[in-house]
């Protein structure tokens, strides 16, 4: 880690493409909330895909310890790559928030962040922080680690993710859509795993690690406990037949998805992936690969400002 001065403005990063695309005149109104607060910041557009991660690290570079992230899911998730991968600071010293303007919002739902911009922009003025756990995928077949501040999945629950991109125009059903359409095609995946240091071998149709409480468009395929508690919330479901998911729609909603009898929920500091023949990995609702793969967890890894 490097010594250096800390900016007290905020960097604001926006990802002009969420959720269909900002319109000028409605970005220029969400800038004016920030100055009728009299919030100092510099403020960026990505300009290509993943673009959030070389801006994050660069901002940090010049001393930003304070994000602001104008986007959706996929925009925080590359802005959480970009401050977990960087060598500058501690990760626990930077502070973000998220002015949400995508279309699946999942970590923002979980955290009850305002949808309106002022309400969400006054967050900043009020200063409430929590200290999140952050989720830490090693990918050894390409020797790549990619972070995760939402959740991840292997087989099904990635092939959907995989699909998903068919059906952007639906918003927040797009994942439900894919996964209705899409059952058919899906053929379990062999895995070899050690959960909880049990050694396991199966055919899987998912496998759902979680440390926020949403995912896939408002579902919740884990049985959520804390985001802070150090323990990934994590669900496997084996074998599951089509009619079943048609009639257990309301459990990947409510909340009560452990009374499947299929599912298999319980929690646990890391996963360790040793085979895989298959399955699609997916983190944030982003498609990582596949291949042999170790989850890990970092406890209160990032301040982020929630109400």
């Amino acid at each position: 880690m490097q010594n250096h001065l800390s900016r007290t403005d905020w960097y604001i990063i926006c990802n002009p493409t969420s959720g269909g695309g900002i319109k000028p005149d409605r970005l220029q109104h969400i800038l004016d909330i920030f100055k009728q607060y009299s919030i100092d910041f510099e403020f960026v557009k990505t300009q290509y895909a993943h673009h959030e991660k070389e801006l994050v690290q660069k901002a940090i570079q010049k001393g930003y310890v304070k994000f602001v992230c104008m986007g959706g899911d996929g925009t925080i998730h590359h802005m959480i790559n970009g401050i977990m991968s960087q060598h500058y600071v501690k990760t626990d010293q930077i502070k973000m928030a998220v002015i949400p303007t995508g279309t699946g919002n999942d970590w923002v739902r979980h955290h009850k962040i305002p949808s309106t911009p002022k309400k969400a922009i006054y967050l900043l003025v009020k200063n409430n922080f929590i200290y999140q756990d952050i989720g830490k995928i090693s990918l050894t077949d390409c020797n790549t680690d990619v972070y995760f501040n939402n959740a991840a999945g292997i087989g099904f629950d990635a092939f959907v993710v995989k699909q998903s991109v068919l059906y952007r125009k639906w918003g927040s059903l797009a994942y439900l859509i894919s996964a209705l359409k899409n059952f058919k095609r899906y053929a379990l995946g062999k895995i070899v795993y050690t959960l909880n240091s049990k050694h396991q071998e199966s055919y899987i149709f998912l496998i759902s690690i979680g440390i926020c409480r949403y995912s896939g468009g408002g579902m919740q395929l884990t049985d959520f406990k804390n985001h802070k508690n150090g323990f990934f919330d994590v669900t496997i479901i084996r074998s599951i037949r089509f009619y079943r998911i048609l009639s257990q729609i309301i459990n990947l909603y409510n909340g009560n998805i452990a009374k499947v009898k299929e599912v298999h929920c319980t929690h646990a500091t890391g996963l360790m992936v040793h085979h895989n023949s298959s399955c699609f990995i997916q983190a944030d609702g982003e498609l990582i690969g596949k291949g042999k793969a170790e989850f890990n967890l970092i406890p209160k890894a990032i301040q982020f400002i929630i109400c």
